[in-house]
C-alpha cells in the first residue's frame, strides 16, 4: 500500500540540496505552521566527510526507499545508503517530521521535470516552493566567487519547465560565499520572511551534526549572531548582517535569465550532459573537484587528535583569522585550517566545545577580538 496521501498541502524543492533541505523544513514551519508537512524534495549530495564518493546519489545508491511515483522515492529513517556513499537524508527523516522525497540527477533536467511532474499529479499540492540558500541559483556562471553552480541550475531548468506555478525563494542572501550580497540586491523581491531565533530552535538539533555551512550561518544570523564569517576550506568571507536571516521571493523568469548554466541544460537527459555545459559554461564541473578532492583525502592517514597541539593550533589560526577582521567561523574551516582530515571534525567539534564553551555561537564557533 503507498503510504503516502493523494494530497498534501505543499511541496519545497531544496535547489542545492544538503543544508537547503534542512533550510526547507525550517521555512515550511515559520511561514505555514505545524498542522500538517511539506513534501522536501532534494539531492542526497553531501560533503565528502559524511559521503566519500563525489557527486550526487541517486535511488539505486539505498535501500529502504518507498516508491511516491514511479519517478519519485521517499527517503525515510530507515533507508540506509549502500556502502560505502553516505548521506544525511535518512537522519532528517529520523529527526524531522517532513518527508524528503530523492532528485535524481541522473536523468539531466528533464528527468527531474519528470519527477516534479509526477509529483504535483499525485500530491496536486496547493504552494510549490523553490528555495535557494545564499543565492546562487541567481549566478551567471562567471563569477570568480561561485563554487557550486551544477544542483542550482538543474533544478531551476527543471522548475521553470513544469507546468504549474513555482515560487523562487532565495534565504540567507549571500551566506554561502558564492555570490556577494551586493550583486543580489538588485535582483531580489519582496522579503517574505525573516527567520527569529524560534524558527531556528525547529531544526536545533540537526544542526548539532549537519555539516551545512551555509545553513548553519543562515541560522546564527537569525540567531542575532552578526560580524563576517569564513567558510569552506578556501576561507570565503561572509558578512553576518540584518540581511543575512531573511527570505526574499525572486522573479522565476528573472533567475532563468541570469543563470546562463540553467539556460544550456534544459534539454539535458544525464548528469554527464549537464557536467559538459558546466565545463563550457562555467569552466569546471564541482564535480570534477570533489573527486579529484576525493582522491587526496584517500590518502590522509587520520591521527589522533592531540588536545594541547591542537589548542595551540587553534590559537594561531585565530590569531590570523582576527587580523583578517574575522569574528566567527564554521568547524568544517576550523578542521580543514588545521589540516586535520575530515572524519574528525565532530571531534574536533567536540573538544572545541568543552574547553571553550563560551565561544560556541551555535553552530559557529566565535573568535573574540583579542586573545
Amino acid at each position: 500500500m503507498n503510504p503516502y496521501p493523494v494530497r498534501m498541502t505543499r511541496l519545497i524543492v531544496a535547489a542545492g540540496g544538503g543544508g537547503d533541505a534542512v533550510a526547507a523544513a525550517m521555512l515550511d514551519a515559520a511561514l505555514y505552521g505545524d498542522e500538517d508537512q511539506a513534501v522536501i524534495l532534494t539531492y542526497a549530495w553531501d560533503r565528502l566527510l559524511i559521503d566519500p564518493i563525489a557527486g550526487p546519489r541517486g535511488a539505486t545508491d539505498f535501500t529502504g526507499l518507498e516508491q511516491i511515483t514511479p519517478a519519485v522515492w521517499a527517503v525515510p529513517a530507515e533507508a540506509r545508503p549502500i556502502a560505502p556513499a553516505g548521506s544525511t537524508l535518512p537522519r532528517l527523516a529520523a529527526e524531522l517530521p517532513h518527508t524528503f522525497a530523492l532528485i535524481d540527477p541522473y536523468h539531466g533536467a528533464e528527468g527531474i521535470t519528470r519527477q516534479l511532474e509526477e509529483l504535483v499529479n499525485h500530491l496536486e499540492p496547493e504552494s510549490i516552493d523553490l528555495l535557494d540558500v545564499g543565492g546562487d541559483i541567481l549566478a551567471r556562471g562567471d563569477e570568480p566567487t561561485l563554487k557550486s553552480p551544477l544542483a542550482d541550475a538543474l533544478t531551476l531548468a527543471a522548475c521553470c519547465q513544469v507546468n504549474a506555478t513555482v515560487r523562487l525563494l532565495v534565504a540567507g542572501p549571500g551566506v554561502d560565499g558564492e555570490l556577494l550580497p551586493e550583486d543580489l540586491r538588485t535582483v531580489l523581491g519582496p522579503l517574505v520572511h525573516t527567520f527569529t531565533p524560534t524558527d531556528v530552535e525547529r531544526i536545533s538539533s540537526v544542526l548539532e551534526w549537519h555539516p551545512s555551512e551555509a545553513t548553519g550561518v543562515l541560522a546564527a544570523t537569525a540567531r542575532g549572531v552578526r560580524g563576517t564569517c569564513e567558510i569552506r576550506d578556501a576561507g570565503l568571507p561572509v558578512p553576518l548582517t540584518d540581511e543575512s536571516p531573511t527570505v526574499h521571493e525572486v522573479d522565476l523568469d528573472e533567475a532563468v535569465s541570469r543563470n546562463q548554466l540553467a539556460r544550456a541544460i534544459m534539454a539535458t537527459e544525464s548528469l554527464d550532459e549537464v557536467e559538459r555545459y558546466s565545463r563550457e559554461v562555467c569552466g569546471y564541473s564541482e564535480i570534477d573537484y570533489e573527486r579529484n578532492k576525493a582522491l587526496w583525502l584517500k590518502e590522509q592517514q587520520p591521527t589522533e587528535l592531540d588536545p594541547e597541539a591542537i589548542i595551540a593550533r587553534l590559537a594561531q589560526f585565530e590569531a590570523e583569522a582576527r587580523a583578517r577582521g574575522v569574528t566567527h567561523t564554521t568547524f568544517r574551516r576550523i578542521t580543514e585550517a588545521l589540516n586535520l582530515n575530515g572524519s574528525q571534525r565532530d571531534d574536533l567539534r567536540q573538544l572545541l566545545i568543552n574547553s571553550r564553551p563560551e565561544q560556541y555561537a551555535a553552530p559557529l564557533w566565535h573568535i573574540p577580538a583579542e586573545a
